[in-house]
């Protein structure tokens, strides 16, 4: 037998031990729910011997099925960890928690069943959702580590300095304003759906299907939030070119950067724009993660349903950074939760808040009739 063929049969192995401890875990918990005297709870405990057994096996196993991999890999001895790589210990924790569904036996320290992870350890940015615009990008997004608190931000200078002659005393200059922003985090679930026969497969990583399914859900639940909070900037209403030049020009500050965030329909407006000599005004993307330009401002499109209504026209005109605060946990909490149904799912949770800061930053412009 080479070194493939028993990989497979350690892997074929791996896979029957972990479906009997799943197993016997759930005789373990049927029996602790239905005990009701002192020998019923005795009997237990061979049921959790047996599962400290099946639990070592697997331990034996998976060194075993690392040393061969290793010997594959032509290192005929398993490579050391080197102290650089938390990283890859904590991914390969979580993969195993994902297979096993205890936290403990993966090496998690936690007391009900969860595991928090950095959303840094389980995202490749080869699995990046490029169909959708992250809208956290173009906000400040402050990363916290309490509940609740303030974000000081600093007013825009109004004083000037005045002139003083030589040897005169200084005059009093203004002190500096800041307005203090205060968020609370709160907590955003949902679920990832994983197939018994995914979680069975010991060649399937686990940690990228769960990575790709819960950035796709923190996009879409980031980018929902950041939108009612653009919805609540001054409202504009605009039917031509020199209504968003005056928007730009003259309502916007000129000391704040200028960036358009556009639904769809608002986009094919801009895309309908042009100039005295017929030429539109509106110019793709030149390469793949870079914005459209209209005007030497960047646009970057959003579903129209963020927005408003499908087929209504709205956009952000202003400087998203200076104009939103997005207070940030940064960690994805996992846990299996019952399901009568499915039996158990994934149950995924972020926790963050987002705040409008500077409500002179930008504009909620509208086109007054977008299909004219």
């Amino acid at each position: 037998m080479n070194l493939e063929e028993k990989l497979k049969t350690v892997r074929a192995k791996l896979n029957e031990l972990r479906s009997n401890q799943i197993a016997k875990r759930a005789e373990l918990r049927s029996a602790l729910e239905n005990a009701e005297t002192n020998e019923d709870l005795e009997a237990t405990k061979a049921m959790r011997s047996a599962i400290e057994d099946i639990t070592n096996e697997i331990k034996e196993n998976e060194d075993l099925a690392r040393s061969y991999e290793e010997a594959l890999k032509g290192n005929p001895e398993p490579a050391k960890r080197k102290k650089g790589g938390e990283k890859m210990n904590l991914r390969s924790m979580f993969n195993e928690y994902l297979h096993t569904r205890d936290a403990a036996s993966a090496g998690f320290k936690s007391t009900d069943g969860k595991v928090t992870i950095p959303e840094a350890v389980i995202y490749n940015p080869e699995d990046e959702v490029k169909t959708v615009t992250d809208l956290t990008k173009y906000v400040r997004v402050v990363q916290v580590t309490t509940a609740s608190g303030s974000y000081p931000v600093l007013a825009k200078a109004t004083a000037k300095m005045n002139t003083v002659a030589e040897l005169e005393a200084n005059p009093d200059l203004a002190k500096p304003k800041f307005q203090q922003v205060k968020w609370e985090v709160a907590t955003r679930r949902g679920a990832i759906p994983l197939s018994q026969e995914a979680i069975d497969d010991s060649a399937i990583d686990l940690v990228g299907l769960v990575a790709r399914d819960s950035k796709q859900q923190k996009v879409n639940t980031t980018n929902a939030d950041i939108s009612t909070v653009i919805k609540g900037f001054t409202a504009k209403e605009t039917a031509t070119l020199d209504d968003l030049k005056k928007v730009l020009n003259v309502d916007l500050d000129p000391a704040y950067n200028r960036m358009i965030v556009a639904s769809q329909s608002f986009y094919n407006w801009l895309d309908t724009l042009k100039d005295k000599n017929g030429q539109y005004l509106l110019h793709p993307a030149v390469a793949e993660g870079s914005p459209a330009m209209i005007l030497g401002v960047p646009v970057v499109i959003v579903e129209d349903t963020l927005l408003g209504q499908a087929g209504e026209a709205h956009g952000f005109v202003g400087d998203l950074e200076r104009a939103v605060l997005f207070a940030n946990r940064a960690d994805l909490t996992f846990r299996w939760v019952e399901n009568e149904i499915y039996g158990q799912y994934l149950s995924v949770a972020t926790r963050y808040d987002v705040k409008a800061t500077d409500q002179n930053a930008g504009y909620f412009v509208t086109v007054s009739e977008p299909g004219k």
